[in-house]
This record gives structure tokens, C-alpha cells and sequence, in this order.
């Protein structure tokens, strides 16, 4: 039997690829202010932690059912480590569709796999992610699962960084939807714009800014 994603009329009432209200609690929780030392090396006194709203289980499940309203038809999912996994987790729940999680690379004991999964062979699989940034692992990921027989030429993410990753996984005939509104997520509107940046559209009142958190 194929399964199919539910209809966007059959999800609550937050299930909308638009809203300014989700974008804003996006930021709200992600946005931290201290010192904070940045991938390239570069210091920043702002930084967005994505973690943050994967982790509280009501913005996760707000964000997951409005990725589900870009789905196309499908057959199963595809979550990329690591941010993708919880995503595609409660997706796979709204829809009914299996899911699949997507390691960086196969690991080198047991079933040495990279992606740990049902068979995915001749199903329509659709790539989830959190954050696309240059989408240079995310290509990876979507390759490796081609190579395992999947039909795979769409992902949906919950940020599109603007940075590249649109045009290269377009290169390899793999599409980023677009909602109204334009941008390449579930994401639009000022909220969401702040949120794609990772950094406010205008100063924060200093008493209304959001300490840094230690994490381990």
C-alpha cells in the first residue's frame, strides 16, 4: 500500500507555509545575544540557535505541520542528520508516511549503512531539512539516497539561509519549494526574514534582549 501525505485542510489551524506569528516564535527562541564564536573563526555578539525551537515540542510541532503543507505526493521521507531528524520524526506522524534518517556518512559497524530506512527502492522520497544553507551535505544526502533506488528530486527545509543552497541542489534536478511569498520555506514575512538571517531586522531594546545560554 502507498501512503500518501494528509491534504493541508485536514491539518490544525497552524498548518500554513505563511505566518508571521510562527516566524516571530522562531526568532524569539533561537536569538541569543553574548560572545559567541562563529564557524568561520569570526565573533559574533548574536548567534541563532536552531536547536532551540527543535527542542521545545510545541514550535516543533508548528513548523513540522507547516513543511507538511509544501509536501508534493510522496511515498516516504528523508530526514538529514542531525536537524532533520526530529523534523521528519513528527512529519512522518502528521502524514502517516514512513521516514528515513539520513547519517553525514555510513557508519563503520553492524549494517554499515548510511541511511538507516525502510527499502526506499522506486518510492517517491521527499528530503527534510532545518536549515539550507549552501545544501552542500544535503546534496550529499539526497545522492546517497538515488544511489539506493530512491526517486528523490524535492526537499522541503524549515530555513533557507539564501546562501547557495537553492542553486545547487537545483543543479542536481532537486527542487526547494517555494510558498507564497517566495522564499524557499515554510518561512515568509518579516518574522521570517529576521529568522533566515539570524539576526534582528532593527536594534532589540537592551532589557527585552535574550541572554546567552551555556550549553555542555
Amino acid at each position: 500500500m502507498v501512503l500518501r501525505a494528509l491534504p493541508a485542510g485536514q491539518l490544525t489551524r497552524h498548518a500554513v507555509c505563511v505566518t508571521t506569528s510562527l516566524g516571530g516564535a522562531i526568532y524569539g527562541a533561537c536569538h541569543l545575544t553574548g560572545q559567541f564564536t562563529l564557524r568561520s573563526g569570526q565573533t559574533s555578539d548574536e548567534y541563532f540557535d536552531k536547536y532551540l525551537f527543535e527542542s521545545d515540542p510545541l514550535l516543533l510541532r508548528q513548523v513540522a505541520e507547516a513543511m507538511v503543507a509544501l509536501l508534493p505526493d510522496c511515498d516516504v521521507l528523508a530526514g538529514m542528520e542531525m536537524g532533520g531528524i526530529p523534523l521528519v520524526a513528527v512529519m512522518s506522524q502528521i502524514t502517516g508516511l514512513p521516514a528515513v534518517f539520513l547519517r553525514k556518512a555510513a557508519k563503520d559497524y553492524g549494517t554499515r549503512r548510511a541511511a538507516e530506512r525502510i527499502s526506499v527502492s522506486e518510492l517517491r522520497a521527499v528530503g527534510v531539512e532545518d536549515v539550507v544553507t549552501t545544501g552542500g551535505a544535503l546534496v550529499n544526502g539526497c545522492v546517497l539516497l538515488r544511489q539506493s533506488g530512491a526517486l528523490l528530486d524535492t526537499v522541503v527545509c524549515a530555513i533557507d539561509r539564501e546562501q547557495g543552497g537553492g542553486k545547487n541542489l537545483a543543479a542536481e534536478g532537486i527542487a526547494l519549494p517555494r510558498c507564497a511569498g517566495g522564499r524557499g520555506n515554510c518561512l515568509s514575512g518579516p518574522a521570517g526574514q529576521r529568522v533566515q538571517r539570524g539576526v534582528a531586522a532593527r536594534p532589540t531594546p537592551r532589557g527585552a534582549r535574550r541572554r546567552a545560554r551555556r550549553h555542555p
